[in-house]
């Protein structure tokens, strides 16, 4: 069991962009979705500390290891007409899940949108990663059934540009 004291979490920096970007390629591995991974270290390092910056991230360390993360951005609700945090991922190395990392990670992102007087924080979930779904819940997280994710990218994303 981790105990708080030895849990530090802090945004990343750029000498940590080798350790989050294997600590992605577990959260890949973990979802089956190894061969998904495209991307390099230096674009992560580009997006999270170049001009424009386009996500932050928070590290996770327990005894001086990087035990999990979780990267995030702005959004936009019109409706709120208040920017918003989605949160792109969360995850937390196997071996010290269920120690409250995750929770004080949530936790944390949640506090910076407040901070930044956010009107919502918001993410997706797989379907069938029913421990995360529990999970999401007690931290009192809706999902919600009834809007579905939809996504261009790569060849059909040019294609879509390029469309009369």
């Amino acid at each position: 069991m981790t105990s708080s004291s030895d849990l530090i979490l802090r945004f990343a920096e750029p000498s940590d962009s080798n350790v989050l970007f294997e600590l992605i390629k577990g959260l890949a591995e973990y979802e089956k979705l190894s061969h998904a991974v495209t991307g390099n270290v230096l674009a992560l390092e580009e997006h999270l500390f170049g001009s424009p910056k386009y996500v932050e991230a928070m590290l996770a360390e327990y005894a001086g290891q990087a035990v999990g993360f979780a990267l995030f951005f702005y959004n936009y609700s019109t409706f709120l007409t208040k920017p918003g945090i989605y949160l792109e991922d969360l995850f937390v190395l196997p071996g010290y899940r269920r120690q409250g990392i995750g929770k004080a990670l949530l936790k944390k992102v949640a506090q910076i949108a407040v901070e930044r007087n956010c009107g919502r924080l918001e993410w997706s979930v797989l379907d069938w990663n029913e421990p995360a779904q529990a999970f999401y819940r007690s931290m009192g997280a809706s999902i919600l059934d009834d809007w579905r994710i939809c996504r261009v990218t790569e060849e059909a994303l040019t294609q879509l540009a390029a469309k009369e």
